[in-house]
């Protein structure tokens, strides 16, 4: 098979600690994002679909509440994809080219599904039996990207598989046929059903005042939902970590002590958010997910880091210091989070208002 050569590393600003710690800080954000969009649509098709005032009720608020989570996961992937670039710019620049025919059609998709989030939302009682219909397109569309998106993250760290572009020279080369990708692909798909059933729950105390009995259907939605997701995610999560290479599987398995540790403790997260949503703690599972999903995003740059150790590492990157640009950028990510915040608040009352309508 013929080869690619692996272009060079660009220079970054400052030392390469800096660009993984904000990686690791802005990407959990991202996911928790994505798995209330993802999640809660889901919810909304099921609830929908299965009728009755309350449960339409619901899948009424989660598709108001849709538009504005699509807003929430476009803006802040913008940051975690940018950090990856700084540090593995010269894989995943690779990749995206190899992939591109695919990887420039998630704009279009995007745009598309936006379009019929919107629709969902405002035309929600005009749609009829079309709702829900309407809702699941969007649904697959989302889960298309992703698909996308999950393709170009495993493509980037298999440089070896980079010489397959001869064989897919219009940018079609996607890896869906390597053995970790379903596992990987189901497992993030699934955990994002799981956290997005908290995030219906979540929805519904903004209706706690307002609509009682519907904040109480939410949440008992959401951790059923989070429950028996979560369960058969651990399964596909074994599944994943069966699926990796035997050496990659020995850094969690005591190989990098971090990384065994951080192993261990999302075990026992998982654990503790499985018996807090069968005691129906809402809040306790609520945390124990937050840190998992933290977590998981430490595995999985553990991952990537020893996926590409034999080629590259990150102490490989030339730096030619220039400070300022780092910090206008933590004085701009703190406007941002209080800007965020305030947003958040003003769309919780916004909710209680428009329940009220």
């Amino acid at each position: 098979m013929e080869s690619l050569i692996i272009p060079n590393p660009d220079s970054i600003p400052v030392s390469w600690g800096w660009f993984q710690f904000l990686l690791l800080l802005t990407f959990p954000l991202h996911l928790l994002a994505m798995n209330a969009m993802l999640g809660g649509l889901a919810i909304a098709v099921v609830e929908h679909v299965r009728g009755g005032p309350m449960r339409r009720e619901l899948a009424h608020r989660i598709a108001i509440a849709l538009p504005l989570v699509i807003a929430f996961v476009v803006n802040l992937g913008v940051a975690p994809l940018l950090f990856v670039q700084v540090l593995y710019g010269q894989f995943m620049y690779s990749s995206s080219i190899l992939m591109g025919a695919f990887w420039i059609l998630i704009i279009p998709v995007l745009i598309v599904a936006y379009y019929g989030a919107y629709l969902y939302d405002f035309r929600f009682a005009k749609l009829g039996t079309a709702g829900p219909w309407v809702a699941l397109v969007v649904f697959l569309l989302l889960t298309l990207i992703g698909f996308f998106f999950s393709n170009n993250m495993l493509l980037m760290v298999l440089p070896e598989r980079f010489g397959e572009y001869f064989a897919h020279r219009g940018g079609t080369l996607l890896v869906f046929n390597h053995p970790e990708f379903w596992p990987r692909f189901l497992h993030m798909v699934l955990g994002a059903f799981a956290i997005g059933g908290l995030f219906v729950g979540l929805l519904g105390r903004f209706y706690k005042k307002t609509k009682p009995e519907l904040a109480a259907h939410a949440e008992q939605v959401g951790l059923s939902s989070f429950f028996i997701l979560t369960l058969v995610n651990v399964l596909i999560g074994f599944w994943y970590f069966l699926a990796l290479p035997e050496d990659l599987r020995k850094i969690f398995m005591g190989g990098n002590t971090g990384a065994t540790i951080v192993f261990a403790v999302s075990l026992l997260l998982s654990a503790g958010a499985l018996w807090a949503a069968f005691r129906k703690r809402f809040w306790l599972t609520f945390y124990h997910a937050i840190g998992l999903v933290v977590l998981m995003t430490f595995m999985r740059a553990w991952l990537r880091t020893a996926y590409l150790q034999d080629v590259f590492t990150l102490d490989q990157l030339q730096v030619l210091p220039q400070y300022s640009p780092m910090i206008f950028f933590f004085v701009t990510l703190v406007a941002g989070l209080v800007c965020i915040g305030w947003l958040i608040k003003k769309t919780g009352e916004a909710l209680a208002v428009r329940s009220e309508g």
